[in-house]
């Protein structure tokens, strides 16, 4: 009867850590799962919404992402809820990238010099390097054809000083011809070219000293 009693006993705790262990499974699965869930709730939140509030959202990811990854240690079988948690945890790492660039900043918008330069040669084609390297014999015609007419199209809009910008510009351009003659500039460019800066010349002279009479007569008043 005693040995009845010892192997009934053996027999019960034998079922309590089995029961332990069961439980200890099923709380490190079900944390998984949250982390898993958390994840896909985050991704269905406003941006506006996470902007307010995304320090705390992001804690909150951390700590559900350090639960889980303990909580794999605990799983007999945990192929399955590894490949769940690195799943969510690539998808979390796109969605924190998008987030990033929506959460940024804007750009400053750029100067009025960079804005006429932009204008004039194109956007982010000449900055404060005055890097004119860009321009060959292939692309010089339409660099000029673009500045010249660009010009022509806003020339009762310009101030003075957009007019001295613009001839330190056509000067560097000019320059920078100079070199591209001796890279093979064909003639037939060369000589539309040298139409365009026949046509920019009175342009600039007129234009520039009407604006110049405009800002004395504005210091006047």
């Amino acid at each position: 009867m005693k040995n009845i009693q010892i192997l009934f006993g053996i027999a019960l705790i034998a079922l309590g850590f089995a029961s332990c262990k069961d439980e200890k499974q099923e709380q490190a699965q079900k944390k998984v799962d949250a982390y898993v869930a958390y994840v896909d709730s985050v991704k269905n939140v406003s941006a506006d919404n996470l902007k307010a509030d995304w320090k705390a959202v992001d804690a909150e990811y951390d700590r559900k992402s350090q639960e889980a990854q303990a909580a794999l240690a605990d799983l007999k079988d945990n192929s399955a809820a590894t490949e769940k948690v690195n799943a969510s945890k690539a998808k979390y790492e796109e969605f924190k990238n998008e987030m990033s660039t929506v959460f940024a900043p804007p750009a400053p918008a750029p100067s009025p010099k960079q804005q006429l330069r932009d204008a004039l040669f194109g956007a982010g084609k000449i900055g404060d390097d005055m890097n004119f390297s860009w321009v060959n014999a292939q692309n010089i015609h339409s660099v000029y054809q673009q500045f010249v007419h660009t010009v022509e199209d806003n020339k009762d809009k310009y101030s003075r000083e957009d007019w001295d910008e613009i001839k330190l510009m056509y000067e560097a351009l000019d320059s920078r011809k100079n070199t591209v003659e001796k890279e093979g500039l064909t003639s037939e460019d060369n000589r539309k070219i040298a139409g365009l800066k026949v046509k920019f010349a009175p342009m600039y002279t007129v234009n520039r000293m009407g604006a110049k009479s405009e800002e004395n007569k504005e210091a006047k008043k």
